[in-house]
């Protein structure tokens, strides 16, 4: 068990690794290594056979340093918090209208496409971070394999996309780049906001957390003014 655990670390490390080095030499958001790391991943499992129970024998050691990770961006934070303060109604008025159109955007595209009532519940909390966007969607009668897919596919595609949508619409700010990027696609776009500096990455994890702590009072709300 402890060399199975081992060398599954290894492997996920490695594997990052060396995606990490690819994206350094080309920087293709395309190639982002969060993303190629997963999908190499994935094809191993898949060509080996191996079952998730396995994975997660070492898998789950690299799931626990998410805490102490996320705990981290308090770091950059800190250092600017000088911004924050001289900020604060820019931030607070960027994130939390980010996250209304993420979340009517989101419905309105899944009642065109004639989504069922549980797929639309599992959709809703699809710009809030994952741990949050879980609980979330279980309270509300969702799915939370659904969820997690969502959410996911809402941080690829902003932190794939993002660069692409800052550059043609010229947004240059650190502040607003960190804005966009953690209200869209929270966790990966705050690991994509650390790359424009530490000014980005700190209002990116404000972002994110301001998402999930208003998108736990707003996901209910618009969940009951749909269905009651």
């Amino acid at each position: 068990m402890i060399l199975t655990a081992i060398a599954i670390v290894f492997a996920n490390v490695s594997i990052y690794v060396v995606m990490a080095l690819i994206y350094k030499r080309f920087r293709i958001p395309l190639l982002m290594p969060a993303l190629t790391a997963t999908f190499l991943v994935v094809v191993l499992l898949l060509y080996f056979e191996i079952p998730y129970e396995t994975y997660m024998i070492g898998g789950q050691w690299i799931n626990k340093l998410l805490g102490p990770a996320v705990v981290s961006l308090a770091y950059p934070l800190y250092n600017q918090r000088h911004v924050l303060r001289r900020n604060l109604p820019a931030v607070l008025g960027g994130t939390l209208s980010g996250l209304l159109v993420g979340m009517f955007s989101g419905i309105l595209l899944a009642l065109l496409m004639g989504f069922p009532k549980q797929y639309i519940l599992s959709l809703l909390p699809k710009s809030i971070t994952t741990p949050v966007a879980i609980q979330i969607s279980g309270s509300l009668g969702g799915e939370s394999s659904l969820t997690s897919v969502f959410v996911m596919i809402a941080g690829f595609t902003g932190a794939i996309a993002g660069p692409y949508i800052l550059k043609l619409f010229r947004v240059r700010s650190e502040i607003g780049i960190g804005i966009g990027l953690g209200t869209a696609s929270h966790a990966l776009g705050t690991a994509k906001a650390l790359e424009y500096g530490e000014q980005s990455l700190s209002m990116s994890s404000v972002a994110m957390t301001v998402c999930a702590i208003a998108g736990s009072f707003t996901a209910p709300l618009v969940a009951w003014l749909l269905y009651h």
